[in-house]
């Protein structure tokens, strides 16, 4: 199945010797170079010191131990001097690692940060066209278990890889240093390590794919039931919900059991591996100290130095292993960076004045990729100061028109122009500084209620307060624990939903804007919130071109001109009284309550 971000889960995920992809990870670690540059260092420090502590037993053995020339004295003492550097060593070894680990941590934490910042700003610069169609839950996917994969290679395999290989190099110069033939012999068992090692690799790759393919669905679902619990228990949909859930769950696990199974198989067969090389050694290497080939020092050392080579031999397979989920993170990852936005800023961007607000529509036509015209040729003109309502039933391309206006998505034909300038020739930020938008879905931050107020634009508190003061809000907020400081709660669950929509409004009329947008913004809020904020409303439309989407007949019959649409095109327009008179689309809305009166 391929997933909305390009990426085919069905296909085996990318090779470790996949060049590109390599290339995009190294430049990831632009800035550390000195530091990585240390890190190999000290992994050069701590092979050294590894491989002198066998040699170090050989010594003792072969000068001490079994010099039976020497008295016990001089033995005694001999041993004691080699114990001491034995110790020094180790500790060496142990404050070498601690420093290279927590190096490499740094390093690790600090490229994995960049890397999070990057996509996070990234994604929320999208496209909404594109957003809109990406399940949540796998863009949590990518920003997390994404990158915690690809943090794990540059902490535990970026430099220990190193470390690894040039230790079983070392390993290997240092037994045929000591003895040839049993050098020779123990090689026997490194192709077959390697054999193993592959063949356990590749199997590892299926499943890590199929892993991560599992775990996106599993936060997607996670994402989904969350969103929606309200639904599950309006509809009892919880037993159906917890089936899926189980479902997802259990394939998951199931996944993950036989990534499991397969690590189960490949440790023990390194042990045995690694058993039966050092059964061999013990007799072949018996049989030359019997013969005087060999001295007992150097058969302790050899088995000292063959543990260290099966250890890293050991580590290499799981590495490689990491390194297979990281790559495929990594491809995800930078497949969404390399999405690129259609909707951007013009190279010489124009400005707008500072009032105005006409707005004109030139045969705009728009549909979304289900190629269904959304829009059909449609054509208006809002003058400045101007307050229009839009009407029309489900589907009529409502919405979809201030979407177009605020750029977040391109029409297919026509022009979209403010005070006779082609949106498309303004910076976004620009256009949607001029234009405030007040949504039916308020989004609410886990702040104060200032901050949610202010967001971004440069208001004051004593701004705030003037704004609350002049729309006649100040008695709401005057009701709230701590007023404006008031922590309002992730999702806004401290206010009730007519309270949302005066913080929404609040937030529009920050920017001071010359357009202001008002989509299904007294829907769903009670009476007297709606008499507070219409009110407020009232006061906002002067000097201000207004556009209000609305189904309150209350909302609507204050605006200067009325447009209904039907299908994507403008069928009729006028004041409320002329659309009666006119008795077409609009009076039958009426007639059919689709426009609602205000309650009592």
């Amino acid at each position: 199945m391929r997933d909305n971000f390009g990426y085919d889960e069905g296909t085996p995920i990318q090779t470790i010797g996949d060049f590109h992809l390599w290339q995009r990870i190294i430049t990831c670690c632009r800035g550390y170079g000195y530091h990585i540059a240390a890190a190999i260092f000290l992994s050069l420090l701590i092979t050294g010191a590894t491989l002198a502590l066998p040699y170090l037993i050989k010594n003792g053995i072969d000068l001490y131990i079994t010099a039976t020339e020497l008295s016990a004295e001089q033995r005694l003492s001999g041993l004691g001097r080699i114990g001491i550097i034995f110790c020094l060593l180790s500790f060496v070894v142990f404050f070498i690692t601690f420093i290279q680990l927590v190096m490499l941590e740094w390093i690790g934490q600090s490229i994995m940060h960049q890397i999070r910042h990057n996509l996070f700003m990234h994604i929320i610069g999208l496209d909404l066209s594109f957003l809109d169609k990406q399940p949540t839950g796998r863009i949590v996917t990518r920003l997390t278990n994404d990158i915690q994969n690809m943090h794990e290679m540059f902490t535990s395999v970026m430099v220990t890889l190193f470390n690894d290989i040039l230790r079983l190099a070392g390993i290997l110069v240092v037994l045929f240093m000591i003895n040839t033939r049993l050098a020779l012999v123990m090689t026997i068992f490194t192709p077959l390590s390697l054999l193993i090692t592959v063949i356990f690799s590749r199997l590892a790759r299926e499943r890590f794919r199929a892993i991560r393919s599992q775990l996106s669905k599993l936060n997607t679902f996670i994402q989904e039931s969350v969103s929606g619990i309200a639904i599950i228990q309006l509809f009892n949909r919880q037993r159906e919900t917890a089936v899926r859930f189980s479902a997802l769950s259990n394939e998951y696990l199931k996944r993950t059991l036989s990534q499991i199974r397969l690590f189960g198989i490949f440790m023990p067969m390194t042990e045995l591996l690694s058993g039966c090389a050092i059964a061999l050694i013990l007799w072949y290497g018996g049989r030359e100290i019997i013969g005087y080939r060999l001295t007992l020092g150097e058969l302790a050392a050899f088995l000292g130095y063959m543990r260290l080579f099966f250890q890293p031999l050991r580590e290499l397979s799981q590495k490689y292993s990491i390194v297979q989920a990281a790559l495929a993170s990594a491809e995800r990852i930078f497949t969404m960076l390399d999405i690129d936005r259609t909707i951007k800023d013009p190279e010489d961007a124009q400005s707008l004045a500072d009032r105005g607000g006409r707005i004109d529509f030139n045969d705009v036509c728009f549909s979304y990729e289900d190629n269904k015209q959304i829009i059909n040729t449609l054509n208006l003109t809002i003058l400045p100061g101007e307050t229009i309502a839009v009407v029309g039933t489900t589907g009529s391309g409502k919405t979809t028109l201030i979407s177009l206006l605020l750029r977040f998505y391109e029409p297919q034909q026509g022009r979209i122009s403010i005070d006779h300038t082609d949106i498309k020739q303004l910076s976004l930020n620009d256009l949607r500084q001029k234009v405030g938008v007040v949504l039916q879905d308020v989004f609410i931050l886990d702040d104060s209620l200032l901050a949610n107020i202010v967001l971004n634009s440069a208001r004051t508190r004593a701004d705030v307060e003037q704004i609350l003061q002049t729309t006649g809000l100040t008695d709401v907020v005057k009701k709230l624990p701590d007023g404006l400081d008031t922590r309002i709660g992730e999702g806004g669950h401290e206010l009730s939903t007519g309270e949302k929509q005066l913080l929404s409004f609040c937030r529009a009329l920050c920017r001071d804007p010359a357009i202001l947008v008002l989509d299904e913004a007294t829907a769903s809020i009670d009476p007297v919130t709606e008499s507070i904020l219409e009110k407020a409303v009232a006061d906002s439309f002067k000097n201000r071109t207004s556009i209000v989407i609305a189904h309150r007949l209350s909302t609507i019959r204050r605006a200067d001109r009325i447009i209904v649409m039907n299908q994507g095109q403008i069928v009729e327009q006028g004041s409320h009284n002329e659309l009666l008179h006119q008795d077409g689309l609009y009076a039958e809305m009426i007639r059919n309550d689709l426009l609602s009166q205000p309650e009592e």
